[in-house]
């Protein structure tokens, strides 16, 4: 049977979330490969996930990077809706993300003259609950771009949320009273606790 390029979005696993839980929602690039390519790339990401994801859930940090993606939400109410999509049955956050890495995978193969999937099969939604565990996730996250040495600085990697966590931009992608609220996150050591080391054990429950 041929390959088709979308065929791994109609495989993947169903994501199912419960209302008022945590997710740490995460994928890479197919075989490791880029996602993204220039800046604008990365915007043009950033305006799908206003498109397909805010809709359907309260997003609590992001960050992109060169090869793969992660954002932390909180599912209430609107996440846990399921409508019927094609005559069949669909979680809208599930099928939010299905249309998000679909189209921009469209876009990317056109704009490269590509063809193929750009994502690996399965994006993975992990319920992410306990204090310590979600506040390790969270800090995870925008401590990518120094894991990777992409930046001296976490505030100096523009494609994730920090910035507007500490003020260096005015960005609403997330919701950061919310992510304060639930995360007990401390404003006065909000800078310091983002450079805490994340241990093994910590990360293993976050991936």
């Amino acid at each position: 049977m041929l390959w088709h390029p979308f065929l791994y979005f109609l495989k993947r696993k169903v994501m199912e979330f419960l209302k008022n839980e945590l997710y740490h929602i995460y994928n890479r690039g197919n075989h490791k490969q880029r996602i993204f390519f220039n800046e604008d790339n990365y915007i043009y990401f950033l305006k799908k996930i206003r498109k397909f994801i805010t809709p359907h859930c309260e997003i609590l940090n992001y960050c992109l990077m060169p090869n793969h993606f992660h954002f932390f939400i909180y599912a209430d109410e609107r996440t846990v809706i399921n409508k019927i999509i094609g005559k069949q049955e669909k979680n809208v956050l599930s099928e939010g993300i299905r249309n998000l890495l679909h189209t921009y995978t469209k876009g990317i193969n056109k704009q490269n003259n590509l063809t193929g999937s750009l994502f690996q099969q399965n994006t993975r939604a992990k319920n992410v609950s306990g204090i310590d565990y979600m506040q390790s996730c969270f800090h995870y996250i925008h401590q990518n771009p120094i894991k990777a040495k992409l930046v001296n600085k976490i505030e100096d990697w523009p494609f994730s949320s920090f910035p507007d966590f500490i003020g260096k931009r005015n960005g609403n992608l997330c919701n950061q009273k919310l992510a304060f609220e639930i995360l007990g996150l401390n404003s006065q050591t909000f800078y310091a606790d983002s450079h805490r080391i994340i241990n093994n054990e910590e990360a293993q429950n976050i991936l």
